[in-house]
């Protein structure tokens, strides 16, 4: 066979596959039945297909998964939070969404679970999604996914919490699938390890794999962010050159400015929203099939999946030579 010949099989396969995703598309749609407002807004071809990747194209998994989505939103409103309702969890900075993107246009959620200021989970979780919207509302066209950066300087023990951990993967994982490119975690310290353990059978095996181990005294570890942003606008927290701090008072503007687009981005009018197009471009073809795979929706699945160490980890991801960010 040709060389030219193969290249033509192998665009006439993923023509197949693609079409047979949007069929899937199509059945999830039919399950859900008619839809209208906001519901019928979410629920976009590339919305559907983000909870399809979740489910390996399982549709009858997906569709229910969606369902809980749909009813979700309906009682917590996550797109009508505004910073005014959360603000006082927003003070110290420990989470933002940054002024920059990273090299592939993904927006960029700064974690500082160092500088938690609040014990109330539901509040914590409450500021967690209104930062996940707006962030959502933040991403420029052709692009659905974001970045975390996690930076560790003041953690402790004290801010170490199962609970809220758990509240915040049942959040993101039931209800956002698909918008975490990669989770940086920088210089988590060795006492982190064992809560590390504990705490990432909660999390999907996908999930897990997105999760990067990064230390400022380890270069090989390091290349991974080199590789994920430019360094001119990356805060100097974590090797960057960029000086910016946070300023709360900056940011409440920034946030407010946001607040009014929100509006306007859920609107009924708003119908390029609830027109747009499944791209095949940001799942690879051999992980997008759903003949032979397990879905991992229970937790049983889940923890069938060997637990892996953040040194383990961060070997694992430094042969590669860069993050897997499916």
């Amino acid at each position: 066979m040709s060389s030219a010949s193969g290249v033509t099989n192998g665009h006439g396969k993923e023509a197949a596959l693609y079409e047979e995703q949007k069929s899937k598309i199509v059945k999830v749609r039919t399950e859900l039945g008619q839809l209208s407002g906001k519901s019928a807004l979410y629920c976009s071809d590339g919305s559907i297909a983000r909870y399809l990747i979740a489910r390996n194209w399982d549709v009858r998994k997906a569709t229910k998964m969606l369902k809980k989505t749909l009813k979700w939103r309906s009682e917590y409103k996550p797109d009508e939070i505004r910073w005014d309702d959360i603000s006082d969890e927003a003070v110290t900075g420990k989470i933002y969404r940054t002024d920059y993107f990273d090299k592939s246009g993904r927006s960029i959620l700064v974690m500082r679970p160092g500088c938690q200021n609040t014990k109330n989970a539901n509040g914590q979780v409450k500021y967690l999604v209104y930062c996940m919207e707006n962030a959502i509302l933040n991403l420029p066209h052709g692009q659905d996914q974001m970045v975390w950066l996690i930076d560790f300087a003041g953690f402790n023990l004290g801010n170490l919490s199962i609970h809220v951990t758990k509240l915040t993967a049942d959040v993101l994982q039931g209800h956002y699938p698909e918008r975490l490119g990669v989770a940086i975690l920088y210089n988590a310290p060795k006492f982190f390890e064992p809560f590390w353990k504990m705490a990432s059978p909660l999390l999907e095996r996908k999930t897990r794999n997105k999760v990067k181990f990064v230390y400022s005294d380890r270069p090989d570890t390091m290349k991974i962010i080199e590789d994920l942003f430019n360094m001119d606008e990356l805060e100097c927290a974590f090797g960057g050159k960029n000086p910016a701090a946070f300023n709360i008072n900056d940011y409440a503007v920034r946030m407010r400015e946001d607040d009014k687009k929100m509006p306007s981005f859920w609107s009924p009018e708003n119908s390029a929203l609830a027109s747009e197009p499944y791209l095949m471009s940001n799942q690879k073809p051999q992980e997008s099939s759903s003949m032979g795979v397990k879905s991992e929706e229970t937790d049983s699945e889940k923890r069938e999946e060997t637990d892996t160490t953040p040194e383990k980890k961060e070997e694992s991801d430094t042969e590669s030579g860069k993050g897997n960010t499916d």
